[in-house]
């Protein structure tokens, strides 16, 4: 029934366009479905002023208009217009989500994220390929019988024979030393999360960590194939249809998850400190040992041991710091230095050590161990099995298997 009426729509246009087919209509309901999203995105910019609703709109308009080159050549369109003029406009737009890619993860996992005026230079190169492109097309225009072709002199001479080439290695580059940023960015923030906050995995974003690996894997599948047709085989259009699509996927599966993720936590809570704040790293010798006041640690061990107040899932390092009246920094030095630990792995060690004590007054009769485990002030099951197995190098289920064979 589809078919009949595709067939109908296109004797009624008197044309082969739009010929929606198993390449086409994919790639047209993956750009539709980002552009709804471009929409609601840009809705909420407007609303709340979240910067990393901006950038993420902008990654999905970009891919979008990326997608149209090859959307519409499966659709027929260059076989129905052999005239258009769209080449001139249908840019690889690489320049533009290298930036975007790095500012949108910079904006969710940086407190207090503000666009600068420095960051205008990342798409300098987009805007001079525009003007660029926009320069050729006026000339061209101006020439003897533009209009009965599709590609003008500069767009031939020029673009296709010497600057695709050209600013297709400076796309590569350029997307690759964004990315190794973006990574070097998003590993630092995984680290300092442990410095401030008790129960980390809502907060670990691993759907971007996945969406960062699948489209380096994505990029890096492009480059080969790009080198191979340009220098060894000639690849057709139809076989990188495959690599658009899943492009296309990828980048849906981030607008999905961006717009459905609450990450709002992360722009109210100041947790940035200075080198000289972040005490000891784990498992290396300092240089010169550190001396915490006595006092200090019995603070630090007061509020945990008697006032138990890891049983807050939502406990994080300024929290404490209020409770023990010290900053954050001194806080973060004294259970650094102090414990040689980093503030998630102190807190959550009392946390395990609790559930261990349930576990020997017999809780588990009456609780389900992950019901004991938010108890002790886990907040997720994925924080407690690791933290636990990290903690005692058992998981829950084989420790309590233990602990009742032992009491036999």
């Amino acid at each position: 029934m589809f078919w009949i009426i595709q067939f109908k729509f296109s004797l009624y246009l008197n044309v082969v366009f739009p010929d929606l087919n198993q390449h086409s209509l994919p790639l047209l309901i993956l750009v539709l479905q980002g552009l709804i999203f471009v929409g609601l995105l840009f809705y909420r910019y407007v609303k709340h002023k979240a910067y990393s609703d901006l950038f993420l709109a902008l990654i999905l308009l970009l891919t979008c208009y990326f997608q149209t080159c090859y959307t519409l050549g499966f659709m027929g369109w260059y076989n129905e217009f052999r005239t258009t003029k769209i080449n001139y406009f249908l840019i690889n737009i690489s320049f533009g989500i290298a930036p975007l890619i790095y500012l949108y993860v910079k904006s969710i996992t940086q407190s207090n994220f503000r666009f600068k005026s420095k960051y205008f230079w990342f798409f300098v190169p987009l805007f001079l390929f525009i003007a660029y492109r926009l320069t050729i097309f006026t000339y061209d225009a101006l020439q003897t019988g533009f209009k009965e072709t599709q590609n003008g002199y500069l767009k031939i001479h020029l673009d296709e024979a010497y600057v695709q080439n050209i600013s297709w290695f400076l796309e590569t580059s350029y997307m690759m030393v964004f990315l190794a940023f973006t990574f070097q960015l998003f590993y630092n923030y995984r680290k300092k999360i442990k410095q401030y906050f008790s129960n980390i995995y809502k907060l670990e974003l691993n759907w971007i960590l996945s969406f960062l690996i699948i489209f380096s894997i994505f990029f890096l599948y492009g480059t080969i194939q790009d080198i191979l047709g340009q220098f060894y085989i000639e690849i057709h259009y139809v076989q990188r249809w495959w690599l658009n699509l899943f492009v296309a996927l990828a980048t849906l599966y981030l607008g999905i998850k961006g717009f459905f993720t609450d990450t709002s936590k992360l722009n109210k809570i100041n947790f940035t400190f200075t080198p000289e704040s972040i005490a000891i790293p784990e498992h290396q010798e300092s240089d010169t040992e550190k001396t915490i006041p006595t006092q200090d640690l019995e603070i630090v061990k007061k509020l945990m041991e008697d006032d138990k107040i890891y049983l807050n899932p939502e406990l994080n390092l300024q929290d404490f710091a209020k409770q023990a009246g010290m900053s954050r920094a001194q806080l973060s030095e004294t259970i650094n230095a102090g414990f040689d630990k980093n503030f998630n792995d102190f807190v959550n060690s009392y946390r395990v050590e609790a559930f261990k004590e349930m576990l020997k007054n017999e809780k588990h009769q009456q609780l389900s161990l992950l019901g004991i485990a938010e108890e002790c002030g886990f907040n997720s099951k994925a924080t407690f099995n690791r933290v636990f197995r990290k903690l005692t190098n058992y998981t829950p289920t084989q420790y309590l298997k233990s602990v009742s064979v032992n009491s036999n």
